[in-house]
């Protein structure tokens, strides 16, 4: 298997300002030949102007050889109408998990998601689902009971392998049980840090230690990237593999923390060449 049937790709959103132009130099330079596109209230695309900025966006970012993979919006009628017109082939979107709890929110975020069926016929764009750790749906195994009956053709799995590692998961296993919907692989990395005491709290009277997730590169973190790419090789996974660029305190500039885990996973994919 050759690297050119992976998409390697980059999430926008580090750089969600900057016009489509300007986008595709930035992100080729790398070496990245594809690009989610965050349609956000403070990004170049917003919700309310996507139908008119998308497309332009999309032409922009294929003048330096960049494709759009998918991106990270609503699931509102103007978005997938946009995506359709650009040739954006997938919505990104999370599950929350919001006061009523996680019964309640899962059920109204299905429907959610039955409503939005229409529109992933109408116009054939796919919608893709992330897990995410907190306040959200957060495993691979809760996604895909989120998904279960809902058509394969129009609903896939985000499989990400930061979030994965923070939910105590092993990609090894969830990949397997993710390949028959898979239709991104994000790559970032995370570990679990302490939170330092709030002023005015004695540590020595707190009943438990206070965890968050720490972003970091690709060699450092709970996820490992080795055999996340022999389960990419062994499944024959022919899309987008997709860094997110989320660091926690990068030691250099973002671009280059970028384009070394970019090197990383390329050396791990070509490693893995044996389990295809």
């Amino acid at each position: 298997m050759s690297r050119e049937r992976i998409i390697w790709s980059v999430f926008a959103k580090p750089w969600a300002d900057l016009s489509g132009a300007q986008l595709g130099t930035l992100v080729s330079g790398i070496g990245f030949t594809g690009v989610e596109i965050p349609v956000r209230p403070n990004s170049f695309v917003t919700p309310q102007r996507v139908e008119a900025r998308l497309p332009e966006f999309v032409a922009q970012l294929g003048d330096s050889g960049v494709v759009p993979i998918s991106v990270a919006g609503d699931l509102t009628e103007p978005t997938f109408a946009a995506c359709q017109a650009s040739g954006v082939p997938t919505i990104r979107v999370m599950a929350p998990i919001e006061a009523d709890g996680y019964i309640a929110s899962v059920a109204r975020f299905r429907a959610q998601l039955q409503q939005s069926a229409r529109w992933a016929r109408q116009y054939g764009v796919k919608v893709g689902v992330q897990p995410h750790h907190g306040r959200y749906v957060a495993s691979t195994a809760q996604v895909l009971d989120l998904l279960d009956g809902l058509p394969h053709a129009d609903f896939t799995l985000i499989w990400d392998a930061a979030h994965d590692a923070l939910a105590g998961d092993d990609p090894m296993l969830t990949l397997e049980i993710a390949a028959p919907r898979l239709g991104i692989v994000n790559l970032k990395n995370a570990v679990y840090r302490a939170l330092a005491p709030q002023p005015g709290h004695d540590s020595a009277t707190r009943t438990r230690t206070q965890w968050r997730p720490w972003y970091v590169e690709g060699a450092e973190g709970l996820s490992d990237w080795s055999a996340v790419m022999s389960q990419v090789r062994l499944r024959n996974y022919a899309g987008p593999v997709c860094l997110s660029g989320q660091y926690t305190e990068p030691d250099r500039p973002l671009t280059e923390v970028v384009a070394r885990d970019l090197a990383l996973a390329r050396r791990l994919y070509d490693a893995a060449a044996g389990t295809d």
